[in-house]
């Protein structure tokens, strides 16, 4: 149904781009979300990687021209990886990590809290720092949507636009969830905020609206329901919805990540993956642009009916 005649083109066609709220990056539509490249790191359930692949992905993506990676503390060996393999490309990409994640030694059973004092972020955004490589981050995200009352606790807002002065890092942002959310865009010191959306889990549809129309970037984690959102019960509301009819022959996870580029108000979704196939395939569905407005509004009408 939205398939159209000059696919076969658009293995020559950049990627979307759209502006990242009031930084005025043009990021592409397809971010890279580095978790995948976590290795073992059993806080969140690693798993063994060829020791070529990270190397190998990260300078693929860059080579199809992607030009947005998100990472974090909280991922293993992942910031690590794009020091050792990707920092010679530096100027090639956005770099966005986070903060607020543990910064020291594991706690008892390994735990790694979210900890919003002054020290902590400071000495997390110091170590992201030399372990990407780099002398300064594009973006540092607040990570696990903070209180305003955490925020406030210890003046963290204040500590980043510090270290944002010493020229450490560009741009501040959040990755939010409701309700602190609705704060954090009330609060007009982010430049972006991260936000869960795909077409099975649509409850922050319209606080991307909110904050797009606020002029803050949206950066969408989970538009094509994997992980977390990707167990058997989300994918049964796909097939309750029939958005199979919509899809035309089309893969589901090519419709879902052009079901979240529609929405008009974000900006880019990072998708994680380790096999350079899944990742040739995810550029390929973005190149074909968001749905057509009609199987968009369908599509969201159908489910909206469950």
């Amino acid at each position: 149904m939205f398939e159209r005649d000059e696919d076969m083109e658009m293995a020559d066609t950049e990627i979307p781009k759209r502006t990242l709220g009031r930084t005025g990056f043009d990021a592409t539509v397809l971010g890279f979300g580095a978790m995948e490249l976590r290795g073992t790191e059993q806080h969140h359930r690693g798993r063994e990687i060829d020791p070529d692949r990270p190397g190998e992905i990260l300078n693929l993506l860059l080579d199809e021209g992607i030009n947005y990676v998100d990472t974090s503390i909280d991922y293993g060996d992942s910031e690590e990886s794009i020091g050792q393999h990707i920092s010679h490309r530096r100027d090639e990409y956005f770099l966005a990590s986070k903060c607020g994640c543990w910064a020291g030694e594991p706690l008892a059973e390994g735990l790694r809290p979210h900890v919003f004092t002054r020290k902590n972020i400071t000495d997390g955004v110091e170590q992201s720092l030399r372990r990407l490589k780099t002398d300064h981050l594009d973006l540092i995200q607040f990570h696990h949507s903070p209180s305003l009352h955490e925020l406030h606790a210890e003046d963290a807002i204040e500590v980043l636009v510090e270290m944002q002065q010493e020229g450490k890092v560009r741009f501040i942002g959040s990755s939010s969830v409701l309700p602190d959310i609705v704060d954090h865009i009330d609060l007009d010191v982010f430049d972006v905020l991260q936000i869960p959306y795909s077409a099975l889990e649509r409850e922050h549809e319209e606080v991307i609206t909110a904050a797009h129309a606020a002029d803050i970037g949206v950066v969408v984690r989970g538009g094509v329901a994997r992980g977390e959102f990707g167990k058997a019960e989300a994918w049964q509301r796909f097939a309750d919805a029939k958005l199979n009819e919509l899809a035309d022959g089309a893969s589901n996870a090519e419709f879902m990540l052009r079901f979240t580029i529609s929405h008009p108000g974000m900006t880019t979704t990072i998708v994680g993956t380790l096999d350079p196939n899944h990742l040739r395939e995810n550029i390929a569905s973005v190149r074909k642009g968001p749905l057509p407005s009609d199987v968009y509004a369908e599509a969201k009408r159908r489910l909206s009916a469950l």
